[in-house]
């Protein structure tokens, strides 16, 4: 039988054609249907020179059919498996091997791309919201097989923590502690002096009068200045690197006036009087030991504490060392007149940021509100790598890394404990460009938690692990103030007051008991045995539970 004659189409037999004509569009079908394939390839299979290929796939790119990249699995190339970051980009050959370029049709690469997702996607197989506090407790260090040690391990945890806050006493008593073992001051010390680590205030200064009034009371206990005081330490301080800076200045919620007690009237516009002229002198001269400052505007030790303590309150200042803050909020019996001789420990003071005209006296105000420049030495030297730190894009792209390294996975709804004024949707945003480049995953990670959820892609392996692995049972308390306080948000449906006087225990992922001052609260139907650990647990010591209230003994 033989075979009929092959016929080209009228449009194309009328069409004049060139060798180059007719490569490009047989490159053209040849795309449509194999995939991502090299010139090198696509030449072989056609029977051209490679550079005859590379001319024809230019001027198909040029029309926008097909696109030049790297999109098969290579043993060789990172495949974005690990945690990206902007500021630590993976190691890459800076010329990349020619033979490597893949070439793909658009639209065939849309589909690939999707399928991929989809299937990466229904890998998952979600956790319940306990075994996710589970993951966390691992994840942020604070069970005992996970925690850290050294100064790099303190450094990791602040990492972790970078930019959240908590109450200026709780972060070495409670939040540390429990993630660093044998923890240090001096640790802290290292790192804050030698720019590695900084501390300020970065929400809004008026949240309270409350805030400052305790900075005051924990003051004048610390450097002997009054009659011992009962000390608060409420106010919310937030530990960071140095590089972040510029981004959590940019999405810090908006400075308001600053308040001060309608209480004493005469007191409060001395006080205030006296801070501004601290925040004057330190605009007009930058950093500044506290001795100098003292001499510069004429304050006597008690009158600087008191400004010092205002400014720290109202995010405006900060120092370079956390001896300045651990001073402010030391208790009054932990006071000594070594510790008060060592003021200069804390390094100098400077300005974070001018919390605004409030806090400055109405008769000293500029009349045409002219300021002088604020230093801000916490800010990261000019020419960095990157985009410009202090935009609000490059902000928020720093701020979603941070999320994912503290959480490993995130959802719109541990959104509740972080201060940043940034909302969902301009991190989904950020979320899906980083799925879509194959650096985090997306999918469903953790049950009851409604929306979209993201996760790097060890936090994935990971939970894989903790839902394996079975239940022991452990007790493990933390305090009301640590960021891992999640009751009511991931775990339970009772909210539990971010106070560092509450502690929080849980059992197995599950919130079991929460002791706020002498009172322990217990969920759900404990046994009288366990509700004793977990007292016990909670206060540190054996002690009796009578119908609710822990009694001392």
């Amino acid at each position: 039988m033989q075979d009929p004659s092959i016929v080209a189409p009228p449009a194309r037999a009328a069409r004049a054609w060139t060798r180059e004509a007719a490569i490009v569009e047989l490159l053209r079908g040849r795309l449509s249907i194999v995939g991502p394939a090299t010139a090198a390839a696509l030449a072989a299979s056609l029977g051209v020179a490679e550079a005859d290929a590379d001319a024809a796939l230019l001027a198909v790119e040029s029309e926008g059919a097909v696109l030049r990249g790297h999109f098969s699995p290579d043993a060789g190339r990172d495949q974005g498996s690990g945690i990206g970051d902007p500021q630590n980009p993976p190691s890459r050959s800076p010329i990349p091997d020619p033979r490597s370029l893949e070439w793909c049709d658009r639209r065939l690469l849309a589909r690939i791309h999707r399928y991929t997702l989809n299937r990466l996607r229904a890998e998952i197989a979600p956790v319940t919201p306990a075994d996710f506090m589970r993951f966390l407790f691992a994840w942020q260090h604070v069970e005992p097989q996970a925690r850290l040690t050294g100064l790099d391990g303190l450094r990791e945890a602040i990492a972790q923590l970078d930019g959240v806050e908590a109450p200026a006493r709780a972060w070495e008593r409670d939040v540390l502690s429990a993630r660093v073992e044998k923890y240090d001051p001096a640790m802290l010390d290292m790192l804050c002096l030698t720019g590695a680590v900084a501390w300020a205030r970065l929400s809004s200064g008026s949240a309270s009068a409350s805030g400052s009034s305790a900075l005051r009371r924990d003051a004048a206990g610390a450097f002997g200045g009054g009659a011992p005081t009962q000390v608060v330490g409420a106010t919310p301080i937030a530990l960071f690197l140095r590089e972040h800076a510029d981004a959590w200045l940019t999405l810090s919620p908006a400075r308001q006036a600053f308040l001060v007690s309608p209480a004493a009237p005469d007191a409060a516009h001395a006080l205030k009087a006296h801070a501004a002229g601290v925040l004057d002198h330190l605009q007009a001269h930058g950093a500044s030991f506290a001795g100098e400052i003292a001499a510069a505007c004429g304050l006597d030790a008690e009158q600087l504490r008191a400004a010092i303590a205002d400014l720290v309150a109202a995010g405006a200042i900060s120092s370079d060392g956390f001896a300045g803050l651990r001073g402010i909020v030391a208790t009054s019996s932990s006071y000594s007149p070594a510790r008060a001789g060592r003021a200069e420990a804390s390094g100098r003071w400077f300005v974070v940021r001018d919390p605004g005209s409030g806090i400055r006296d109405p008769k000293n105000a500029e009349a045409d509100g002219s300021r002088v420049p604020p230093f801000d030495r916490l800010r990261a030297p000019r020419g960095s790598r990157g985009a410009d730190p202090g935009s609000r894009p490059a902000a928020v792209e720093t701020l979603a890394w941070t999320l994912l390294r503290r959480y490993g996975v995130m959802c719109r709804r541990l959104l509740t404990r972080e201060p940043m004024d940034v909302p969902w949707r301009e991190l989904a945003r950020v979320y899906r460009r980083l799925e879509a480049r194959g650096e985090i995953r997306g999918g469903r990670f953790v049950t009851g938690m409604s929306g979209e959820q993201f996760a790097l892609p060890d936090a994935v392996e990971r939970l894989r692990e903790v839902r394996r692995s079975a239940v022991n049972d452990r007790l493990i308390t933390i305090s009301g103030a640590d960021p891992l306080n999640l009751a009511g948000i991931v775990t339970g449906d009772e909210r539990i007051r971010a106070s560092a006087s509450t502690r929080i225990v849980y059992r197995n992922g599950i919130p079991v008991a929460a002791m706020e001052g002498d009172m322990l609260r217990t969920f759900g139907n404990l046994d009288r045995e366990v509700a004793a650990e977990a007292a016990a647990a909670a206060a540190g010591r054996r002690v009796p539970v009578i119908s609710g209230f822990v009694g001392r003994i």
